[in-house]
């Protein structure tokens, strides 16, 4: 994967934001509403939008005539500002580099996401807040990525996943203090509406919650539940108030369950839903973000004996095989589900591997394109905007060439990239 923009990519990027209209001829456009392909189309885009879409009637600006276009994906789950290592490689960046190493890191996981087809994601957590100067330099145009909605820092409870002072030493955690609210991490119903509205001053899009224990914190518990319902309904509550939506990440049942009738918008990971709480999908309307290739990525990593720490390396192998499980039970009850990959957990860029997975599963290719692309802008509550091409929407257009309804792995290769009017990728 390129660790830069080409100066030909460079020298396209230029040229397309230049350009007020354009006009796109694709060989197929895929309907996402209708399901079925629209065969020889031009997309004219103007200002960014789409303008209109008609019968291919002569040549366009851009040539995908031999081309499969799609919407631009959605990954309703990632962490940008970070990814996967060695415990002993994540133990010296943590105490040999600063933020701002973070933040040029950040810089090449945002354009190697945006280059494999994904448009737009949801960043659901960063302890020191780089996601949030992330989203805004790519809205700037300083540097490119996909178009971000950002939890800022996950809330957590004390020793809780996402408590930033997990696995220091007690002189380590007396030198960095002990976090309070405005770190994202509470212990009331107080201190809860105290945290949405610190994650409201930072510039938050949505709240992010850890209900139950994690796969990779430096904790025993990966399932445990850990917060109390009221501690839950007043973040809801507070959130609502902000028109902030709330995801939750949540593997055990309890605690999933306790989300679930709080009031939260989606639960993310769900590993070991049962009926009860794939009935409270249901009666409550969340959603459900699987994040299967997190689940494939660690479950593997856990059988090399130096990856993880002693403490991580269990609850990887025990959780991590048990989400593609999960996630076949939720699509057959008919619980809706948005994509999501937790990229991150696993590197940056090899997002399009979800879809194989969730086809692997049981789901059919179009279902999972529409998890990606209609499914994920309502989650995001951007449905009249993304997540479909139609007249007034994003100009965001991905291409491949084949038919990924017959071969779901070619997504993996997307060949063509524009966001926003912009062409980043062809």
């Amino acid at each position: 994967m390129r660790k830069t923009l080409s100066a030909a990519s460079l020298l396209l990027i230029a040229a397309s934001a230049g350009a007020a209209t354009q006009s796109i001829d694709c060989g197929r456009l895929l309907d996402v509403r209708a399901g079925v392909w629209r065969d020889k189309v031009t997309v004219v885009v103007e200002n960014g939008s789409v303008k209109s879409i008609a019968p291919t009637a002569g040549k366009g600006d851009v040539d995908l005539s031999a081309m499969s276009c799609m919407p631009g994906f959605i990954d309703m789950h990632v962490h940008l500002a970070s990814q996967t290592q060695p415990q002993v490689e994540a133990l010296r960046s943590q105490l040999t580099l600063d933020p701002q190493d973070r933040a040029y890191k950040s810089v090449a996981y945002a354009e190697r996401t945006l280059m494999a087809g994904f448009t737009t994601v949801r960043d659901l957590g960063d302890s020191e807040g780089l996601n949030l100067s992330l989203k805004r330099a790519i809205n700037t145009g300083a540097i490119p990525g996909p178009r971000m909605f950002t939890a800022g820092k996950s809330i957590a409870t004390t020793g809780g996943h996402a408590d930033p002072s997990n696995g220091y030493s007690r002189e380590l955690r007396h030198l960095k203090g002990t976090p309070g609210p405005e770190e994202g991490v509470v212990n009331s119903p107080e201190e809860a509406r105290q945290a949405v509205r610190a994650r409201y001053k930072e510039g938050a899009d949505v709240i992010k919650v850890t209900a139950t224990g994690g796969v990779l914190s430096q904790a025993a518990s990966g399932m445990n539940a850990q917060y109390t319902e009221d501690e839950l309904k007043a973040i809801v509550a507070t959130a609502k108030d902000y028109g902030f939506k709330v995801a939750a990440h949540a593997h055990g049942a309890e605690g999933m369950k306790r989300a679930l009738r709080a009031g939260l918008d989606s639960i993310e990971h769900g590993t070991f839903m049962d009926d009860e709480a794939i009935a409270l999908f249901k009666k409550t309307g969340a959603w459900y973000v699987p994040t299967i290739s997190a689940g494939r990525y660690v479950a593997d990593k856990s059988k090399e004996p130096d990856y993880y720490s002693n403490l991580v390396r269990p609850k990887a192998a025990a959780i991590g095989p048990q989400i593609q499980g999960t996630f076949a039970r939720a699509y057959k009850a008919g619980v809706k589900i948005a994509f999501g990959t937790d990229a991150g957990v696993f590197p940056h860029g090899d997002n399009a591997k979800e879809f194989a997975y969730m086809v692997e599963a049981g789901m059919p290719a179009l279902d999972a394109i529409r998890s990606a692309t209609l499914n994920a802008a309502s989650l995001l509550g951007q449905s009249s905007r993304l997540g479909s091409l139609e007249p007034g929407f994003a100009a965001d257009i991905v291409a491949v060439s084949g038919d990924p309804l017959q071969d779901i792995s070619l997504l993996q290769k997307v060949r063509f990239v524009m966001k926003e009017g912009v062409v980043y990728k062809q």
